[in-house]
């Protein structure tokens, strides 16, 4: 009963090719898939794409400025991806690494490695060469995906990434000719790396990938860590499949709809709209805007439906007139990233009063945790919600027992979406990854095999009708732009421009930006001054535009020190603060 799912004229194909025909062979690979996907639900990553593909090949999957791509043609570019990957010798979980802004060749490369049996590696296109660089080096990406010209900035760091194999390279650089032979010298790759331009991936011949089951590795996103580097966030293919499947249970997407994907695609909620949108069918519009107002600009040409954004951008739309056609189609509008303020919340919802307000909590290290459902947003705005389908939060003290109603504890995300760990990080994988205690409602003392948890590090209550309030951070990480920065990161590029004899970063409250990035510092030894514009100047070159610092301030050294011995971070904010509220009196 099944085989009727195909087409007479597959079949009546299949028939007529010769033996050993590379177009057979895709065809036959191609069958698999779609019988495998109409057979069952999807199960790996890139399934969800064969799956949409079977049910409407021709209905519209990404748009891409005046391009676009229907379903049938994306599966078909994630094969041939898959095939090429796995033809340049990619082993089961080999890394790849993307590097690019969002565009077309972004999602087939993200939805292709895991489809090879690989993973892929989304680099924020704002990083610096050397954050890139650190990314590769820390997970050994095998093969990377990127542009010529933004190789061109690569160069000079992939000499220090040894696992490196293979570049794969979108287009010829957008440079005049003149300049051909200098950038031609800046692609020149260290000895054992080949470059391979786009159009000859995918032309390679078909072949299949290695096995892989919904409980390997998918993808490593990065993430500020609390030492100062990135650390590496491993998801399954059955976290981000069962995180796609709930968020659009709760968004309700369907095949009509059409959701701007305005988020960086290296971001767990970014990706998501991807994820979310290929489960139902939807359309992706892909978005690399300049302004706040090319976000409304492409709401109103492309009839968008969903919005799913972060609390600065929110705050900048809705400083903006809204063109009244946008409360005509868009159902909703979501949020993530930090708490939307409560002045912006109702200034949405004059803009677009049709749309339906999400206000959602996440964590990378387990996809989407909660979400607000827009009847409950006039009667308790502040709250961040219950969890999101297939999953469950529990909020326990540090004994592991749970909380009572309104008493503060650590929010802890357990069920399908909880990741995998940090790569190659057991210390920091074992202080958030940790074995529920028992007994706790579904865990009972006769059960043998332990459950692993996530322990956010987050501070919540929880009502007596079971809606969670956020209430604080307990590590020092800075929520920036809805971007997560560690401030030890800020300090360490600080200290690498030998600008600074002594400096420390801390967080403050920003209007718009949620919380700006203030640091304090003192002149280098045998220098009387900071210089000011030199560090500002250095922070830019040597940081993405949401790391550079809203203020500097020179201070008279030695910074004070806690019981540790180390910079007192806490007494220097708290100092900071009070000057503030001063000077504001």
């Amino acid at each position: 009963m099944r085989l009727r799912a195909v087409s007479v004229q597959q079949r009546a194909m299949l028939r007529t090719w010769r033996v050993g025909d590379s177009a057979r062979i895709d065809a036959v690979l191609q069958l698999r898939q779609t019988l495998a996907c109409r057979m069952s639900e999807s199960h790996l990553l890139h399934e969800l794409i064969t799956l949409a593909a079977a049910r409407a090949p021709a209905a519209p999957a990404l748009v891409h400025g005046a391009s676009s791509l229907h379903y049938a043609g994306l599966a078909h570019a994630v094969r041939a991806c898959a095939a090429g990957l796995a033809g340049l010798g990619l082993p089961r979980a080999g890394r790849v690494g993307i590097y690019l802004e969002k565009r077309f060749e972004t999602v087939v490369a993200s939805f292709g490695a895991p489809a090879a049996g690989g993973v892929f590696v989304p680099m924020n296109p704002l990083l610096k060469p050397e954050q890139v660089g650190f990314i590769a080096r820390d997970c050994d990406v095998t093969v990377l995906v990127t542009s010529a010209d933004r190789l061109a900035l690569l160069a000079p760091v992939l000499a220090a990434c040894p696992a490196l194999r293979h570049v794969v390279v979108t287009e010829p650089p957008a440079q005049p000719p003149t300049l051909t032979p200098t950038l031609s010298l800046s692609l020149t790759l260290p000895p054992g790396v080949q470059m391979v331009s786009w159009p000859d991936l995918l032309a390679a011949a078909p072949r299949p990938g290695h096995r892989v089951i919904d409980t390997d590795m998918a993808a490593i996103l990065y993430t500020s860590g609390s030492t100062g580097r990135p650390k590496g966030v491993v998801l399954s293919h059955r976290n981000m499949v069962a995180g796609g499947k709930s968020v659009a249970s709760y968004l309700e997407n369907v095949p009509g709809d059409t959701l701007l994907a305005a988020l960086p695609l290296s971001f767990d909620a970014g990706f998501s709209q991807l994820t979310t949108a290929f489960h139902a069918g939807a359309r992706v519009v892909l978005l690399n805007y300049l302004m706040p107002r090319d976000v409304l600009k492409a709401m109103e040409r492309e009839r968008v439906t969903g919005l799913t954004a972060v609390p600065p951008l929110y705050i900048q739309l809705a400083a903006l007139d809204w063109p009244a056609s946008i409360n005509t189609h868009l159902r909703y509008f979501a949020n993530t990233g930090g708490r939307m303020p409560r002045q912006t919340l109702g200034l949405l919802r004059q803009r677009v009063p049709a749309a339906k307000p999400f206000l959602m909590y996440g964590l990378t290290e387990a996809f989407r945790s909660t979400y607000l459902p827009p009847e409950e947003v006039d009667r308790r705005p502040d709250s961040i919600g219950r969890a999101i389908p297939n999953a469950e939060i529990l909020v326990l003290r540090e004994d592991g027992s749970e909380c009572a109603a309104d008493e503060p504890g650590e929010l802890v995300h357990r069920g399908a979406l909880v990741g995998m760990g940090y790569w190659g990080d057991a210390e920091k994988t074992a202080e958030r990854y940790k074995l529920l205690p028992l007994p706790l409602p579904g865990l009972e003392g006769g059960l043998q095999l332990p459950e692993y948890a996530v322990f956010s590090g987050d501070t919540v209550k929880r009502d007596a009708e079971g809606f969670l309030y956020f209430i604080g951070r307990r590590d020092e990480m800075i929520k920036t732009s809805g971007y997560r920065v560690s401030p030890t990161e800020v300090e360490e590029l600080l200290y690498a421009s030998r600008l600074v004899g002594e400096c420390v970063a801390f967080g403050v409250e920003h209007a718009t930006l949620g919380q700006a990035i203030q640091v304090m510092a003192t002149a280098p030894d045998g220098t009387a001054m900071l210089d000011l514009p030199a560090l500002q100047a250095a922070c830019r070159q040597r940081m993405p535009a949401y790391m550079v610092p809203s203020g500097i301030e020179a201070q008279a050294g030695p910074l004070p020190r806690n019981p540790n011995g180390k910079i007192d971070r806490k007494l220097l904010s708290a100092a900071w603060h009070d000057r503030r509220t001063a000077l504001a009196d």
